[in-house]
């Protein structure tokens, strides 16, 4: 049940957890399951046709939590899973996920997660989501996930992801479907430097009468890395979709941002807009005046834009 230095920090940085969790939770470090607990609400099961896991929440489970962190600390690495989560009628939980990647060696490490929530009716689930590299090596770190989502009718989910440094290459995919009165609400952070490449792809499909999705995305892109966003949102019955990109480029970063919406339906009421500049310098200048140097002010400006 113990953690190396490097396995505790990669915990505190993609799950904040500084020790064994109290409720349920799942931690998978370099390919295998090091350690499991459920609740009497919630189930952990483990896949028997391919490796994964799917969380199980009983309808109407309140104010509980649920920990799924992957780590890798090995060069070379490829860990491919598949985790299904069934999120029961009127339920309202958290889900923290994310993974951490050490990699000190000369070879590739990489971990791509096929993540599929079945949100059901009228129930509400946050789920958050954190990636981070790190280590001295020349080896990659790679992080490719793939999230579906289902959400029936009058739930509610919450998807908040970030990328907060250290990842190499990263091509994150989501395809949301919703039912009637069922809302989507996506908040996506992403911070790439040196020659990091970090795409995303959003598609929404609002089919539900009433249903509604917001999706949200902030970044900055410093010395020569490249991010790409897309996202589409079709609106097929009387919905309300909103998708949006604000970016901010320093050095020679390049971004590159396509929202789109579809409206298929008469009363389907959609919106997308995309923003990319570079710091203003009266913001700088403000904070300088206030006794920062200028790269202090700039790390200010930056760290509040992707909150």
């Amino acid at each position: 049940m113990s953690f190396s230095e490097i396995q505790k920090n990669l915990l505190k940085q993609v799950a904040d957890i500084e020790s064994i969790p109290t409720g349920a939770y799942n931690i998978r470090t370099d390919g295998k399951l090091h350690s499991r607990n459920v609740s009497a609400n919630i189930d952990i099961v483990s896949k028997k046709d391919k490796d994964g896991i799917d969380i199980i929440i009983k309808p109407f489970t309140k104010n509980e939590r649920v920990d799924i962190p992957v780590i890798l600390t090995k060069s070379g690495l490829k860990d491919l899973v598949y985790n299904d989560f069934y999120i029961g009628e009127g339920a309202d939980v958290i889900i923290v996920a994310g993974c951490g990647i050490c990699n000190t060696g000369k070879d590739a490490s990489e971990h791509v997660g096929i993540h599929s929530f079945h949100v059901g009716k009228n129930a509400k689930i946050k789920y958050i989501e954190k990636h981070y590299g790190e280590g001295d090596g020349n080896g990659e770190k790679i992080l490719n996930p793939t999230t579906e989502i289902e959400i029936s009718e009058g739930g509610y989910m919450e998807m908040e992801t970030a990328q907060i440094k250290g990842v190499d290459s990263s091509v994150r995919k989501t395809i949301a479907k919703l039912d009637k009165d069922a809302t989507l609400i996506i908040k996506e952070s992403i911070m790439t430097h040196g020659t990091q490449f970090a795409d995303t792809d959003f598609y929404v499909d609002l089919y539900g009468e009433n249903s509604s999705a917001h999706v949200i995305s902030r970044s900055i892109a410093k010395d020569n890395s490249r991010q790409r966003f897309i996202s589409l949102v079709d609106g097929n019955n009387k919905c309300s979709g909103h998708t949006e990109c604000d970016a901010i480029i320093m050095n020679n970063g390049i971004v590159t941002a396509e929202p789109k919406i579809n409206a298929n339906h008469i009363e389907a009421s959609l919106i997308h807009e995309a923003t990319i500049g570079k710091i203003a310098g009266e913001q700088l200048t403000k904070l300088m005046t206030l006794g920062l140097t200028e790269k202090e002010a700039e790390e200010q400006i930056v760290n509040g834009f992707l909150k």
